[in-house]
């Protein structure tokens, strides 16, 4: 028998936390499916730089990223970001498992920020050209023409720009880091939609005192990527602090998940 609900003065009695956790039994295992998420998040980080570091992009011409997805697809994805599409989707029980650990903290804000998440990844996975431009190193490799050659060239370079922005080759603009118009939004609204996850972390306690200030500040150096100059040098040194962020989303969802929290 359930004693909160038949016996009025048991439940009078029932501490806030008593009714919390009675509340979050059963998204104990999306607690723990995002807490593995998040892990992965944080994995896929660190093997976007090392991959980023060991395997450079083109920054040439499209013929050269042909031929580097000819060469070997996967080297081609790495180069168009492939971590940070799987960190996307990896994002997304991370995001609901923290909507419903914050959801007490503050429900408007959290369901603003995931409603920012949402529209934020969505447009993420659909500025992607990974397959595209796959796709067009296959037809390239087997056109028999010039003519052919030059308009598979022209759709790859279409490919690039739309993804890349400015810093698409062969003659990247100095200076600007922003990429395809998607790209650049998804970034921005998961950055806000971090920032307000991060002031509700903050606001709960139960991911520790320092996780949501981390990830405030991370989150707004992240948005310096824009900045000319040292906007990639202010992306990179949000890079350990984001890594963080995502460890101790991981643990405190982990706490969640066995009901320790």
């Amino acid at each position: 028998m359930n004693t909160i609900s038949s016996d009025p003065s048991l439940a009078r009695r029932q501490t806030p936390d008593v009714l919390a956790g009675a509340g979050d039994a059963p998204w104990k295992p999306l607690y723990r499916v995002g807490a593995v998420a998040a892990l992965v998040v944080a994995a896929l980080t660190v093997a976007g730089v090392v991959t980023y570091v060991v395997w450079p992009p083109p920054q040439g011409t499209v013929a050269e990223w042909f031929a580097l997805f000819q060469r070997s697809p996967l080297e081609g994805m790495l180069g168009l970001d492939l971590p940070v599409l799987l960190s996307f989707l990896a994002n997304i029980p991370v995001v609901l498992a923290l909507g419903l650990a914050l959801r007490r903290s503050g429900p408007a804000l959290i369901t603003l920020a995931g409603a920012l998440a949402a529209v934020a990844i969505s447009t993420h996975l659909s500025s992607s050209r990974l397959f595209e431009m796959l796709a067009l190193s296959g037809q390239y490799a087997r056109a028999t023409t010039d003519a052919g050659r030059a308009t598979l060239e022209a759709a790859g370079q279409s490919m690039l720009t739309t993804y890349l922005g400015a810093s698409a080759g062969p003659n990247p603009l100095p200076g600007w880091h922003y990429q395809g118009t998607a790209f650049n939004l998804s970034f921005v609204l998961w950055a806000v939609a971090a920032v307000l996850i991060s002031a509700l972390m903050r606001r709960d306690g139960s991911f520790g005192r320092v996780a949501g200030p981390l990830g405030m500040v991370g989150h707004a150096l992240a948005l310096g990527l824009f900045l000319p100059g040292v906007g990639v040098w202010l992306s990179l040194l949000s890079l350990p602090l984001l890594l963080v962020w995502y460890l101790l989303i991981a643990r405190g969802l982990l706490r969640r998940g066995r009901g320790t929290a």
